[in-house]
């Protein structure tokens, strides 16, 4: 019998990660009890905060097989209307000096059975800050360190679109689990970020596989350079798992920010090979690839900036043409640009014209026309207010 590596692997992972946070529990725990200096009288305080994006926009070209699974895939060419993509609404408390408390409620274009905006829970968490020095424990849902905790904030448009990894569901945003953050040192040049979660994002667990996160990340140039890199672990059944692993590279000042994103998966026994027949079927790797690279800069400070970005996403670089495939073997590359400006009339509130464009392109053999290569493309004048 074929010994089962990974899962012992998971098992593996799971014991040393909750080891590692029990031993060092007990260090905070030590000093207080050791300790002669007197803390500060602490009032424990709140603050609701929150931010909201949207768009006019109008679809000025559909691909005319409607493919992909984007937000404007499927609409109809001349398609218009007004929509909210976000609406947050958040909630912080510091509890204690060393701990906090937050909560937060979103609507990303989900509905209930009649078709009405609906909210759901995004984050809610509690933060023991500090436990080591520089080292924060983060229990319940929170942001999951592939991209949310770095590559987001450095493109610094998610009210104009998702980074790569988010836009192409590689990983979510948010799980619910157990996270370690930490930095090296005082001025945070040097950091790490690991989650153990469910891997189910928003919703509840379904299976008893957890999913890991990593990243480690450093910065020079007084922070203004950058190096993240990332990773994810999964187990789906018993043959099936996904590993991902990404790298972000940026220079981020005042004047201008540039960025490159690089990431590859690889789901494991993800599709099917039928082509010998149903009884001799194979199981096949998808393994996705992307790329993004990014520049965002001022025109006038505080007033006026611009933003574009440039994504090459291919969905199966194993895709075979000549293989017939029950189930997976996607065959449609695909190339995004986005481009606009970024208008603030006053702090907080931003106007945005841009431009939305995503590219299809079949690896299919013996097509062509609009089946070999077509478009979406949109154009948008996007909204984005914060309230805090």
């Amino acid at each position: 019998m074929k010994k089962q590596i990974f899962p012992d692997l998971s098992r593996s992972i799971r014991r040393l990660f909750f080891l590692i946070i029990l031993f060092a529990m007990t260090i905070p725990v030590y000093s207080q009890k050791t300790g002669t200096q007197q803390p500060s009288e602490f009032k424990p305080s709140g603050r609701v905060w929150g931010y909201t994006f949207g768009d006019y926009f109008w679809k000025l070209h559909a691909d005319s097989l409607g493919r992909g699974n984007t937000q404007y895939s499927g609409l109809a060419r001349d398609y218009d209307a007004f929509q909210f993509r976000r609406i947050y609404l958040g909630y912080d408390y510091d509890i204690s000096e060393h701990f906090s408390a937050s909560v937060l409620l979103a609507y990303e274009g989900n509905t209930d059975v009649q078709g009405e905006r609906t909210v759901f829970i995004k984050a809610a968490n509690i933060r023991w800050k500090n436990f080591i020095h520089n080292n924060d424990l983060v229990l319940g849902q929170s942001s999951t360190p592939f991209f949310a905790t770095m590559s987001e904030s450095v493109w610094g448009y998610r009210s104009i679109e998702k980074t790569i990894t988010d836009m192409r569901k590689i990983c979510s945003s948010n799980d619910v689990g157990i996270a370690w953050i930490g930095k090296v040192n005082d001025k945070g040049d040097y950091g790490y970020n690991f989650m153990l979660a469910n891997g189910t994002a928003q919703k509840p667990e379904t299976d008893k596989y957890k999913k890991v996160y990593g990243e480690l990340y450093a910065r020079f140039m007084d922070q203004k350079f950058i190096i993240d890199m990332a990773g994810t672990y999964e187990k789906a059944s018993t043959k099936q798992s996904k590993t991902a692993i990404k790298g972000f590279v940026a220079y981020q000042s005042d004047p201008v920010t540039v960025g490159v994103e690089v990431f590859s998966q690889t789901q494991k026994a993800a599709a099917m090979d039928t082509t010998a027949g149903t009884e001799n079927a194979k199981d096949v790797n998808i393994i996705p690839f992307g790329l993004s690279v990014f520049v965002r800069g001022q025109i006038i400070a505080n007033k006026l900036n611009y933003f574009a970005r440039y994504d090459n996403y291919n969905p199966d670089t194993d895709y075979n043409a000549n293989i017939l495939y029950s189930s997976g073997g996607f065959s449609d590359k695909e190339n995004f640009i986005t481009a606009g400006f970024d208008w603030m009339p006053i702090k907080n509130v931003h106007l945005m014209p841009n431009i939305w464009y995503n590219s299809y392109g079949s690896m299919k053999n013996n097509v062509s026309g609009k089946v070999k290569n077509d478009y979406d493309m949109v154009a948008r004048i996007t909204f984005y207010y914060i309230y805090k």
